[in-house]
């Protein structure tokens, strides 16, 4: 009787929680952390030798029924969508990859191969490619229709966790999201993306605080009441600490003034690139 009951508790449990170990295997072998682990590059040439391991989770991913799902609770949930985003668009890449040969090694020639598949990716976005919950989804209807959906999770450190494969956006991280460890991941991801100089800075002598582009693009899902907050300063506030160098500058910060402008993006694909 003891064996059972411990037996039901065990698959109970098993049963609430998503297997992400082969995503997680993929991600520690093919995407590299750079920049003190700010941002991150993928290995996309080795990666394709391992399409069928990929296959083999977003299959798993699409057997999961809606009424599992919605079983899980809320921190299982998101990292289960976060991980679909980031395998999802990974297979896109690597799809993609195969119609433009990867560029192996930076040279100015296969500069026009780049911005070809920059266009193709921007592209694929609103392709429903993407077997999820009996649907056929798009990238944008798997971001906006669930992740980001008002109400759904209300979560806007997810910006910092998707993975849009352009090197601008925050980093695809090397470990799979799991929903025990999801506070502290988008937390980590969250701080890291905001300390990095090359898109995140503050001018302390013009209180000029110069950020990403993607702060414009999704601004309205800072301003929904995560924490309380409603608007975009609010959460720059919270966060100062990372987007300061100087205790002045953190000072400044916590009044409030400063005024914000918007970094041009940068669209090129997060390739890890190799050398001759």
């Amino acid at each position: 009787m003891l064996i059972l009951l411990l037996w039901l508790i065990s698959h109970t449990v098993s049963a609430a929680r998503f297997d992400h170990a082969i995503l997680d295997d993929l991600l520690r072998q093919h995407v590299y952390m750079i920049n003190q682990g700010k941002a991150s590059v993928v290995d996309y040439y080795d990666f394709v030798a391992y399409r069928g391991q990929l296959s083999k989770y977003l299959s798993q991913l699409s057997q999961v029924k809606k009424s599992d799902f919605s079983s899980w609770d809320k921190s299982e949930q998101l990292a289960f969508l976060i991980n679909a985003y980031n395998a999802f668009t990974l297979d896109m890449i690597l799809r993609t990859q195969s119609t433009i040969p990867p560029v192996r090694y930076y040279k100015p020639r296969n500069l026009h191969k780049k911005l070809q598949l920059i266009a193709m990716i921007k592209n694929q976005q609103k392709i429903n490619f993407i077997p999820l919950f009996g649907k056929i989804l798009s990238l944008r209807e798997l971001e906006d229709d669930f992740i980001r959906k008002p109400g759904n999770y209300d979560e806007p450190r997810i910006h910092f966790a998707l993975n849009r494969a352009s090197i601008d956006y925050p980093a695809l991280r090397n470990r799979a999201y799991s929903g025990i460890k999801l506070e502290h991941q988008l937390e980590s991801a969250t701080r890291a993306f905001l300390s990095d100089r090359s898109r995140n800075r503050f001018d302390e002598v013009t209180g000029k605080l110069e950020v990403s582009e993607l702060f414009n693009w999704y601004e309205r899902d800072f301003e929904r009441g995560w924490q309380g907050w409603s608007s975009l300063s609010q959460f720059f506030i919270q966060y100062r600490d990372s987007l300061a160098d100087t205790l002045q500058a953190n000072e400044l910060l916590a009044t409030d003034s400063f005024y914000i402008q918007f970094l041009e993006f940068n669209w090129i694909l997060n390739e890890k690139l190799r050398t001759p």
